[in-house]
């Protein structure tokens, strides 16, 4: 069992920013910065989310290996066994699971529980049976700011509540675009992730085209519904309304023209789109 065959199966650049969006979201449900409790809550995150990554790849071994784009990771390679595969994700996802109910809260350790039963075996095995996976797959990735706000704040609330509609929108177009870029692999692995299980064309591109557009208001939810004071401040608003625009302007020339090239320009786009807001709210905060 290879060192390197471990993090592949943990998928670290998703882990990474699972990380990212629990530390963000840690510092706006915080009074006061504590650093022994932000090092507990990387080091669950990391674990709770390449353990789901296992499980989900142990899940899937069979259909990753028709496709050109995960036919080279660890199992379908043989480099571990489906038995490696169950031991390293349920043990990660145990520890991090100990990690929050012990070192941090019990709400936050609910949210994280919730998030690898729902990832691993809801959605996962969703995703060749309905396009109805993408929303159920929207629930548990969407709950990583959550975990981050309630391990600060030892509470769920209208706050936590906002940062997961707008992780939890943002999805929609992101995993949409993906699965554009990817339809080829994706139809090869039996994977049904596009809306109206149909070839990538203008009606897609027009559902993206929706969900960007009703991202902008909901991003702005954090700074238009405050409680006892708005949790985020005039210029996150401003980041918020600026790169929406651009999203949808891309999704926008993506409608006129369903290319393949302009569905990768969406999908790049929602990549830098989630950790830029949510590096606006932290910002503003300050």
């Amino acid at each position: 069992m290879g060192i390197k065959a471990v993090l592949e199966l943990f998928k670290l650049r998703l882990s990474f920013l699972v990380v990212v969006s629990c530390i963000l979201s840690y510092k706006m449900g915080a009074e006061i910065w504590i650093w022994r409790e932000v090092l507990w809550l990387v080091l669950a995150g990391f674990l709770l989310a390449g353990g789901s990554n296992a499980a989900n790849q142990v899940l899937e071994r069979n259909w990753d290996a028709l496709m050109n784009r995960t036919m080279n990771r660890p199992l379908p390679t043989n480099r571990l066994t489906s038995a490696q595969g169950w031991l390293i994700a349920f043990v990660s996802s145990g520890i991090g699971i100990f990690i929050l109910f012990y070192f941090l809260n019990v709400a936050s350790g609910i949210l994280g529980v919730g998030a690898f039963v729902s990832y691993v075996f809801v959605y996962t095995p969703l995703k060749r049976i309905t396009p109805w996976a993408v929303f159920v797959g929207a629930f548990p990735g969407a709950i990583p700011p959550m975990i981050g706000y309630v391990a600060a704040s030892n509470h769920f609330g209208l706050e936590a509540g906002l940062l997961f509609a707008v992780q939890f929108m943002w999805q929609f177009p992101h995993f949409w675009a993906i699965a554009w870029v990817s339809h080829e692999d994706y139809t090869l692995g039996g994977y049904r992730l596009l809306p109206f299980n149909d070839l990538p064309d203008k009606r897609v591109a027009f559902q993206i085209l929706i969900y960007t557009m009703f991202l902008i208001p909901v991003s702005l939810l954090p700074w238009a519904l405050p409680i006892s004071s708005p949790m985020v401040g005039n210029w996150a608003a401003v980041i918020c309304i600026l790169s929406g625009l651009y999203f949808v302007w891309l999704s926008w020339k993506l409608y006129l023209d369903p290319s393949m090239g302009n569905a990768r320009k969406v999908m790049f786009a929602s990549f830098f789109y989630l950790p830029l807001i949510q590096i606006a709210y932290v910002i503003n905060q300050l």
